[in-house]
């Protein structure tokens, strides 16, 4: 469920596998996985290409279901690994923090909701954007927030080109 690479000029922080993802090995291998290549513009080529994209989520394995979708991410993951492993990537330009959790990490300045943090995008343009968890279950969240579509995702899939195309 991790893909690092010290060339790496994009980083993915996601939250932690899903039941399915757990059990391929390979991060995003869902359908939170396809709605998130449609939504940076990559197909699955460059978005698993290790040399050009990290996806280091803040849990390296399935933490369970719980009463409302999966339990959150084990806590000694991101606190064990990411001050190892966060500073290799240095050629990393553009950091998507996916959901609360690695909103937390990468942007606890961010708002007190992933609405909030989402909605700040401007804030943190370039190096960082949070965007909220790719899932299907996020449909009503995504309707109720039409901007999202409209105006966060166009600046976002070229600044992923610009930034993906600066490492060749």
């Amino acid at each position: 469920m991790l893909q690092a690479d010290a060339r790496a000029r994009l980083l993915i922080a996601g939250q932690a596998p899903g039941r399915k993802v757990h059990a391929s090995g390979i991060p995003f291998d869902d359908a939170s996985g396809e709605r998130l290549r449609d939504w940076l513009g990559l197909d699955r080529d460059a978005f698993y290409d290790a040399a050009r994209v990290a996806i280091v989520p803040m849990g390296f394995c399935y933490p369970g279901k719980g009463a409302s979708g999966d339990l959150p991410p084990r806590p000694e993951c991101a606190a064990t690994w990411h001050p190892r492993l966060l500073p290799q990537l240095r050629e990393v330009r553009l950091t998507l923090a996916i959901g609360r959790y690695a909103q937390a990490w990468h942007l606890p300045e961010a708002g007190a909701t992933l609405t909030e943090a989402v909605a700040a995008w401007r804030a943190h343009w370039p190096r960082i954007v949070a965007l909220p968890h790719p899932s299907p279950r996020n449909r009503a969240w995504l309707k109720r927030h039409p901007w999202f579509e409209r105006e966060l995702l166009p600046a976002l899939r070229e600044r992923i080109a610009e930034v993906l195309a600066q490492g060749r």
